[in-house]
C-alpha cells in the first residue's frame, strides 16, 4: 500500500493540521504579548503604590505640622505677652 494514498483520500486533514498549527502559533504569540502587558501593568501598579505611599507621608507630615502650628497659636493666644515678644 502506498503511504501517500491516505493523503489523497483525506486532503482536508492536512488543511486542518495546518490551521491547528497556525492557531497554536497565534495563541503562543498572544500569550507572550499578554504576559508582557501584564508584567508592564504590574510594574506600573508598583510605581503607583510607591507614589501613593510618598503622598500619604507628605499628607501625614502636613497634618502634623498644622496641628503643631495650631498648638503654638493656642499657646500664643493663651499668653498674650509672649505673642508681643515674638512680633
Amino acid at each position: 500500500m502506498n503511504p501517500f494514498s491516505r493523503r489523497l483520500l483525506r486532503p482536508h486533514l492536512d488543511a486542518y493540521r495546518r490551521a491547528l498549527d497556525e492557531a497554536k502559533t497565534d495563541l503562543s504569540v498572544l500569550n507572550f504579548q499578554h504576559a508582557c502587558r501584564t508584567a508592564d501593568l504590574l510594574r506600573q501598579v508598583e510605581e503607583l503604590r510607591a507614589e501613593l505611599e510618598a503622598l500619604k507621608d507628605i499628607v501625614r507630615r502636613r497634618v502634623a505640622a498644622e496641628q503643631e502650628l495650631s498648638h503654638l497659636r493656642q499657646l500664643r493666644d493663651a499668653q498674650p505677652e509672649l505673642g508681643q515678644r515674638l512680633n
